[in-house]
């Protein structure tokens, strides 16, 4: 069997096995930890706008029960099949662990492509997939939370809920049962780019510590970096677009449609307009159209951002990657051989496990918002902001310095939900990749970021067992 046919679950597992040998814990423990503990295979038939009928297959697995809820996305993909939701299942356990959300891992998966749907027929098919969930009890706001992925976003959502609050005999709690909803309908500010800038944020506190950077021939910070984007969906668009905020360049991406080169640098605002009108990225005036759509991957850069699905750096093309930094915004982009080339040949790889964790971090807040029926800085913001308007005015008084309207304004504005939303999650990568970073530290030279945070990650999870009494 080559590598890259080698299952995605097995991979994921390799890693933990890689992460768990760094660890002293009884072997029944982590053979706990790395198992799915259910899955849910379900084929039901759907009606199609012309009369006909078709068979869906769909699945939901929950990882790991050591918290409740489960969490995880749904995707629409005709990659989907069991062993796909079940890796990506596990890898929200140990990302959930990573950034301290109290989640334990799930994932969910339909095998259509939407695009051969209308909008009618993916309603059909979303309601009937949620009501399959309802019946065997694996959605619900104190069970398992689904969320948008791959090929879904706030409309797949929006129908859950609703289908939902529909079965749920007035569930006061029910618009809790999945996150990713849009703002008007129990959603949070801030869900839709939540990934990408968590990848941002995750990135930036990777490239602050100068002994790492010099490591790699870098210098610290975002600024300056020249950096490649494979798949421009939202996370690869919102990831870009604040790396660039940061001062990054980029200078090339891969999509679906081919890939492209710009070594000077190119707009983001203005690729995204041009693939808006035109349907591809190719063409693009500021840049030069490359041979297939995996060329983009071994262009010279300083960052290289998969962002796409998994499996996309493998062993066939590992050996050619420029990048010093390997910053994982898919999950599993990066098969086990792939990490041990780019590893050996010194790249920084900045673990998915810990790098996409951003969508998760903001859905937690989501569904908080949604079982305390109150948004975020509703409570405090025009109290904060008298109160700064006060101290402005005693400021003013005391130097004898009129502050303008526009200073005022500034100065004294209250937070809203979506300052507290990218406050938190600021808050949540950076303390979690320096987490990472001092076990790396503590491990040794044969441990990696990837370890490192499988073995946070196990710690974490281990020690929920070990509190409930079930494993010594």
């Amino acid at each position: 069997m080559s590598e890259r046919a080698t299952g995605f679950f097995e991979q994921v597992a390799e890693a933990f096995d890689r992460a768990a040998a760094f660890t002293s814990y009884d072997a029944h423990l982590l053979e706990q930890i790395k198992r799915v503990n259910a899955v849910y295979r379900m084929a039901f038939p759907v009606l199609r706008d012309d009369g006909s009928i078709v068979v869906i297959d769909a699945w939901r697995a929950e990882h790991s029960f050591h918290r409740l809820p489960t969490k995880g996305g749904i995707r629409y993909s005709m990659l989907v099949d069991e062993d796909e939701v079940a890796a990506l299942a596990a890898l929200m356990t140990f990302k959930c662990a990573i950034v301290d959300v109290p989640f334990g891992g799930a994932k969910g998966g339909v095998r259509i492509d939407p695009r051969e749907f209308s909008e009618a027929e993916l309603e059909r098919i979303t309601r009937r997939y949620t009501a399959e969930l309802m019946r065997k009890s694996f959605i619900g706001p104190g069970t398992d939370v689904p969320a948008p992925d791959y090929g879904t976003g706030q409309r797949e959502m929006m129908w859950i809920a609703d289908t939902y609050m529909a079965l749920s005999h007035s569930e006061l709690e029910a618009l809790a049962c999945v996150t990713g909803k849009p703002v008007g309908q129990g959603g949070i500010r801030g869900r839709t780019e939540a990934t990408g800038l968590g990848l941002m944020f995750g990135l930036q506190e990777a490239c602050s510590h100068a002994a790492d950077m010099k490591q790699l021939g870098l210098a610290t910070g975002l600024e300056g970096k020249r950096f490649v984007v494979q798949g421009l969906g939202n996370v690869g668009s919102h990831a870009a677009r604040y790396l660039e905020e940061e001062g990054a360049v980029l200078v090339g991406v891969a999509e679906r449609e081919g890939s492209i080169s710009a070594p000077s640098g190119l707009r983001v605002a203005d690729l995204l307009a041009h693939r808006a009108q035109t349907g591809s990225i190719l063409g693009f005036p500021d840049a030069t159209d490359l041979p297939d759509r995996a060329s983009a991957l071994e262009l010279d850069c300083d960052v290289l951002v998969p962002a796409a699905l998994e499996k996309q750096i493998h062993e066939g093309n590992a050996p050619r990657i420029k990048a010093r930094i390997v910053a994982e915004g898919a999950n599993g982009p990066t098969t086990a051989a792939a990490d041990r080339i780019l590893r050996a040949a010194g790249a920084l790889v900045v673990p998915d496990v810990f790098l996409n964790a951003g969508g998760v971090t903001v859905s937690y807040f989501e569904w908080l918002k949604n079982l305390q029926h109150v948004r975020f800085g509703r409570m405090e913001r025009l109290f904060d902001q008298r109160a700064r308007g006060g101290l402005l005015q005693l400021l003013s008084e005391s130097t004898g310095r009129d502050l303008s309207e526009r200073e005022r304004s500034r100065l004294a504005r209250g937070a809203d939900e979506a300052d507290l939303v990218r406050s938190g999650l600021e808050e949540t990568m950076t303390l979690a990749y320096r987490e990472i970073r001092e076990k790396r530290l503590e491990l040794g030279v044969e441990a990696d970021l990837r370890i490192a945070a499988m073995v946070v990650a196990i710690d974490k999870v281990a020690s929920d067992y070990q509190l409930r009494g079930l494993f010594p």
